[in-house]
């Protein structure tokens, strides 16, 4: 494949990608689902404002292999690790929201993984404290990356025992795992591969190809799911209210 070839084919997967983000806000709208997944609404419009209009501009400004786009690309990416914490902790949220309890209790639990990986994190700058980014935010991404990961399918494993019969949760939450352990799977590929050859030239489409297919299960998960009761009752829903009474 040739250079114009791969650089089309990424070109391609980005606005992919940026056309996903767009349509899953739509499909928000709506479905009239905004409300109620606002979380979720924030982190995909967060996605494409900061990744589809503010990178591409600071790199068109400075360049890419500029200092100032190297600061804000990874100051971004924290940005999205942060954002993908907050939504599998609001996944956990909805999974439990019918159990207080239980609840308050997964809450401490996130609560404390969270500053467990801000510690291991710091404990590793301390020790190359010369360099911020490389050993802190970088690092901090990587590991917040990879508790989401273990989270999100603690999550999934869970919703399967305790057979919580929510599909668009159970669709969203298989979306964000495909996001994670496909970056996941890739990262263990490039290692075993030593980094080289064609694992290489592939690995600027992997992410961008988990991205799209968690996009397309949150599209689908959103738009073909069915209301559930508390949709049907929430403010906005009329016309799900008169069916539900027409069939009383």
């Amino acid at each position: 494949m040739s250079i114009k070839s791969d650089q089309l084919l990424l070109y391609a997967v980005q606005y992919a990608t940026y056309v996903l983000e767009v349509c899953v806000c739509a499909t928000l709208a709506w479905e009239g689902r905004w409300r109620r997944l606002k979380g979720l609404g924030l982190y995909v419009a967060t996605l494409f404002l900061l990744d589809g209009v503010a990178r591409p501009a600071v790199s068109n400004f400075f360049g890419k292999e500029s200092i100032q786009f190297f600061y804000f690309y990874w100051t971004t990416d924290l940005v999205f690790a942060l954002g993908a914490f907050l939504v599998s902790c609001g996944f956990f949220r909805r999974a439990f929201a019918k159990e207080e309890k239980v609840w308050n209790f997964v809450r401490l639990l996130l609560i404390f993984v969270f500053l467990v990986v801000l510690g291991i994190t710091a404990l590793s700058f301390t020790r190359h404290y010369t360099d911020l980014y490389s050993r802190f935010v970088i690092e901090f991404n990587q590991n917040l990356y990879f508790v989401c990961l273990v989270l999100n399918t603690l999550l999934y494993l869970t919703l399967q025992q305790l057979a919580i019969e929510d599909d668009e949760l159970g669709l969203l939450v298989c979306g964000l795992g495909v996001q994670f352990a496909g970056e996941a799977a890739w990262c263990a590929f490039l290692n075993l591969t030593a980094d080289q050859g064609i694992a290489r030239a592939l690995s600027q489409f992997v992410v961008p190809g988990c991205t799209l297919a968690m996009l397309w299960i949150w599209i689908y998960g959103i738009g073909k799911t069915p209301l559930t009761v508390s949709d049907e009752f929430r403010p906005g829903r009329k016309d799900a209210l008169v069916e539900v009474l027409a069939d009383q």
